[in-house]
């Protein structure tokens, strides 16, 4: 059999994948299993995993309709089944999927907005739950392709290569960071399409946060995130305003990821970086605002989730929807009201047992 999977929608999600991949390589160890992705950080994900056979990138939104429709011409009749990773709530990777043309078509049938996303052009279909994780969804989905129970829920996936990890030690070597310091990570970023900003803890938080675990524990805070997060990463460094905070630029994702490694503890909004620590079985400390834990929680690691349990949370869920809040006293209360008090007690709860 010839399998795409089609992983368009984000680097978080193309990880969240990687345990029903290994499962489906597992089960059809014969297979042509490739990938199709849209970001550079989806390629990183995935290009080391032996599971795949390829690994293909084209941006879609950048390239436009023609340019698109010409690409997936290219693709038409070469694979027998196409799977849309969960979560993948839009109609254009629901015609993409039914314009290559495979017979099976795998795609999560969504509680909200499904039919007008166009779910129907999808062939085997398992129902949402809104009290299932991303992972457990995508096995399910895998499950359903194969008509057969499935034993095992594996952890995620990430493979780091030699080069990465050198040059993380030489990261480590030129800030002075020895391997008796305690390092903990922050990754004050997330999303920002479809007004996903609005996730994001406030940078003068994590800034205080950090000034406090320096006082307190003399830690070393090290500061993650994407080519398009270098503004926010200096503004929380320099509010931190120490010696003992470090800004952590990379190439590549899998770069970032080694470096992280290093972290005894990572503090983050929800998000991609999330769950590449995650992946790395770290201790994650998840700041969750209108996000359903029950979808994204750090899979298979010690974890800690922050949140107000508000009664009109969660309330970002898999539609092209815009993330708004229908608060009337304050909006996004559930994010904004997340204190650093909050943080740094669950912080300080593994610091004990450490």
């Amino acid at each position: 059999m010839k399998i795409l999977i089609i992983a368009l929608s984000g680097i978080g999600d193309a990880l969240m994948f990687t345990p029903a991949l290994k499962l489906l390589r597992n089960y059809m160890p014969d297979s042509k299993i490739d990938a199709l992705v849209m970001y550079k950080g989806a390629v990183d994900i995935y290009k080391n995993n032996p599971n795949l056979d390829n690994v293909y990138q084209f941006n879609f939104l950048k390239e436009g309709v023609i340019a698109s429709l010409k690409y997936i011409s290219q693709l038409r009749g070469k694979y027998d089944t196409t799977i849309n990773v969960y979560p993948s709530n839009r109609k254009e990777y629901n015609i993409i999927s039914f314009l290559i043309g495979a017979k099976n078509r795998a795609a999560v049938k969504y509680l909200r907005k499904d039919f007008s996303n166009l779910g129907f052009l999808n062939s085997i279909r398992i129902a949402e739950n809104d009290s299932v994780h991303n992972v457990e969804t995508n096995i399910k989905l895998i499950e359903k392709l194969l008509n057969k129970k499935i034993d095992g829920e594996p952890t995620l996936e990430l493979f780091i290569t030699e080069e990465d990890k050198i040059r993380a030690q030489k990261f480590f070597s030129e800030n002075n960071i020895l391997g008796d310091d305690l390092v903990i990570g922050f990754h004050p970023g997330c999303a920002t399409l479809k007004n996903q900003v609005k996730r994001r803890w406030e940078p003068e938080k994590f800034a205080e946060l950090g000034k406090k675990l320096i006082d307190d524990y003399h830690t070393k805070i090290l500061l993650f995130g994407g080519p398009d997060e270098d503004e926010l990463k200096k503004l929380v460094k320099v509010k931190i305003d120490s010696q003992d905070a470090f800004v952590v630029n990379t190439n590549r994702i899998l770069q970032s990821a080694a470096i992280m490694k290093r972290c005894s503890i990572f503090v983050t909004n929800d998000s991609s970086q999330m769950h590449i620590a995650a992946a790395q079985q770290l201790k994650v400390v998840a700041i969750i605002g209108p996000t359903n834990p029950n979808y994204i929680h750090p899979w298979k690691t010690e974890h800690k989730i922050v949140t107000l349990n508000l009664d009109c949370a969660p309330c970002f869920f898999y539609s092209p929807r815009p993330l708004i809040c229908s608060r009337d006293d304050v909006q996004f209360k559930c994010i904004k009201e997340l204190t650093v008090d909050m943080v740094y007690s669950s912080i300080n709860e593994f610091l004990i047992k450490h």
